[in-house]
Formats: structure tokens, sequence, C-alpha cells
């Protein structure tokens, strides 16, 4: 297994992947939208800040960590918008190494705490606990949809 930092020369390679993770279950996410698709991972991967990591077993792309580094006045943080493993590698401690070495690959970019959001209804959410995140009791997301 390795890690490799992925950039937007990857994006074909990145969006198949992430297509075949989120728009399956638990999440079942509509992707269809090929425009949409693409402008989302030119977010991701395309900024002076992003940091994008994949895991790969024997030249495979069998995990993905989309996010970007941010400075913020407790220290430098990555802020991961999107992380999943194959399907078929969940459940086999594939995740667990993933975020180990990317927690590794961060603090030598001097990085000192990494933040995400998940949904509390999904399988997310209790992997991320069980791997040393916490939940931030005062913090609130918030969206505002237009219609």
């Amino acid at each position: 297994m390795e890690i490799k930092r992925l950039n937007i020369n990857q994006i074909e390679e990145i969006k198949a992947f992430f297509k075949e993770i989120f728009m399956n279950e638990p999440w079942n996410d509509d992707w269809s939208d090929e425009k949409q698709l693409h402008q989302y991972m030119i977010d991701l991967t395309g900024n002076s800040n992003s940091l994008s990591i994949g895991l790969y077993d024997s030249g495979e792309l069998i995990g993905i960590s989309l996010g970007s580094i941010m400075h913020w006045y407790t220290g430098t943080e990555y802020y991961i918008y999107e992380f999943c493993v194959k399907r078929e590698k969940q459940n086999k401690g594939m995740g667990k190494f993933f975020l180990n070495e990317i927690e590794k690959y961060v603090t030598l970019l001097n990085i000192n705490h990494i933040f995400l959001q998940t949904e509390r209804n999904v399988p997310a959410y209790k992997f991320y606990m069980n791997n040393g995140f916490s939940e931030l009791k005062e913090h609130v997301s918030l969206v505002k949809i237009f219609d």
C-alpha cells in the first residue's frame, strides 16, 4: 500500500472512483450531471490550497481523500471534504490504514489537525468516531437552499 498526492491531472480517474462510491449505498447521491461533477472535482483538486491524496494497492486506486489546507487561528488544518475507500475494501482495515497514513503525511506539512463533516446516520460517523475523531459540541452546520 502506498499513498500519493493527487492533482487535477487525475480528474477523470478521481471522478470515476467518486461516482462508484457515492452513487451507491449508503449515499445514493445523484452525480449523473457530468458537468456538475466535473466542476466539483475542479473545486476540490484545482485550487492552490487543494490537498488530494490517493491510496494505491499494486497501482490500483482504492481510496481517496479530497480536501484543502486551511490556515486557522488554532493552526493549519487539513479540511477533508470527501474521504472514501473502494467498497470491496471496506471493513478490512483499509480506511483506518489510510487515515493513519494521511495523519503522517499532513504532519510533515506542519498541519496540526484534520477537520471533516459527515452525517450521524451513516456508517462513516461510527468509523470516524472509532478512529479518534470527536464531535465539536459547539459546531453546527447550516444551509440555506434557494428554490
